[in-house]
């Protein structure tokens, strides 16, 4: 998840409020079209598996030519500038990946590079919190809240790695919200399609924030499982996640305990998103109130934060029917075990490398207890692994999306001091 709130005033590049780090930037800043530049041919770069991480294309968006540019980037954007050491490069890269049914597609993602970086770059996977319109994107801004953790880890010496995911970015189609499996896959593929420009080291550092960190954790999984040829687990770093999404997550959001309007755009996102992939309801009818098929409409990709906002009530008893609320706080059949999934993350598995678990106190989107329960789970599993609570630090009025400014700060201080 990952919320973008903004209470009490809309700046020029974010609005008022949203669901699950929901990015809510004007389309109209998105990153202006560039001509395509690779820093390495893909016939030059290590033989790729055919089909999944296949690179497709590789534009240059932007150059920042020294570390000063890209710290006066970052400070502009709110971002702590204290690790820059490089320049940075920024590309977009399309990759063939599958769709949550296992299809063939395609997908996008920021590649950030480190100016005169010379040799094998360790990478950096950084998931992103949710955004609305399709442009909330790590490769579709040119400013901001979403390149700055990229930004931030590129100019460290890192290649930062940021996935799209599937329906967001360049890639076609709707954004399956919270489906960790197709996160995982469109990570990990984004990760080869990066090692055929650039040469990456072996392992890899993880981390994302709120919905992303459900997707940093999937993807930790599948690379401490050895899914793919050459990359394995490094360290892992998520940040302020709804990791038990259908349990802890849900019930804070609705029993009151989150700020409401937040709650009433994750609620939903969660019927929209959850009924594409398992046909949670036959009608938006039956699940909102007023008019219903407007609401449902709102999550379309082509609506931005600030007209999901305005489309939607202030409190979520005002946006679901008595059986939209039942379906959310007792879910069976299909949409219960899509939700045990997203819940399962941090089930049945241990890292076995350097790992933190980063929030913020008094986050009122993604409630804390989830990585309580995120840290018991992995402890039973054997790994005893920190919390690290950056404080009260708040970005845009945001607590939440304040701890992402806050661990990014963190997390690239920490991999420089070598954890692996």
């Amino acid at each position: 998840m990952g919320v973008l709130m903004r209470r009490t005033r809309i700046a020029p590049n974010v609005a008022a409020a949203a669901c699950a780090a929901l990015l809510l930037l004007p389309a109209a800043a998105a990153v202006p079209a560039a001509a395509a530049t690779t820093p390495r041919t893909a016939a030059a770069a290590p033989a790729a598996a055919q089909g999944r991480g296949e690179l497709v294309s590789v534009k240059r968006l932007y150059r920042l030519a020294t570390p000063r540019k890209v710290a006066a980037e970052l400070r502009s954007s709110g971002f702590d500038a204290g690790a820059v050491r490089y320049g940075v490069d920024a590309y977009r890269l399309e990759y063939r990946t599958v769709d949550p049914h296992g299809r063939p597609t395609t997908a996008s993602g920021l590649l950030a590079l480190p100016r005169g970086r010379e040799g094998r770059l360790r990478a950096v996977s950084f998931a992103h919190g949710t955004g609305s319109h399709k442009s909330d994107a790590p490769s579709m801004r040119r400013h901001g809240f979403l390149p700055s953790p990229s930004l931030t880890y590129a100019s460290a010496g890192f290649a930062a790695v940021a996935p799209d995911y599937l329906g967001m970015g360049t890639s076609p189609g709707l954004h399956p919200w919270m489906d960790v499996p197709s996160e995982t896959t469109a990570s990990l593929d984004m990760l080869r399609a990066a090692r055929a420009v650039v040469p990456l080291e072996r392992k890899v550092a993880v981390t994302g924030f709120s919905q992303g960190a459900s997707a940093a954790l999937g993807l930790a999984r599948s690379l401490q499982a050895g899914e793919d040829r050459w990359f394995r687990l490094g360290a892992l770093a998520p940040v302020s996640g709804a990791y038990d999404f259908g349990g802890t997550e849900l019930k804070a959001l609705l029993g009151g305990e989150l700020e409401p309007k937040s709650s009433v755009v994750y609620a939903a996102y969660t019927l929209v998103a959850f009924n594409r992939l398992h046909d949670v309801y036959d009608s938006p009818k039956q699940v909102f109130k007023g008019n219903a098929r407007h609401i449902e409409a709102l999550f379309d990709g082509r609506h931005t934060g600030r007209q999901i906002m305005a489309g939607t009530p202030g409190t979520v008893k005002q946006l679901l029917t008595d059986e939209g609320m039942r379906m959310l706080e007792r879910p069976t059949g299909e949409f219960a075990a899509a939700l045990r999934t997203a819940s399962s993350v941090c089930d049945g598995w241990a890292p076995r490398v350097p790992t933190r678990l980063y929030l913020a106190g008094g986050d009122q989107e993604a409630a804390v207890e989830n990585t309580a329960v995120c840290r018991a789970e992995l402890r039973r599993r054997g790994a005893d692994v920190p919390v690290v609570d950056v404080g009260p630090v708040d970005y845009e009025d945001s607590r939440h999306l304040g701890s992402n400014v806050a661990a990014t700060a963190s997390i690239v201080r920490w991999l420089l001091s070598d954890p692996r």
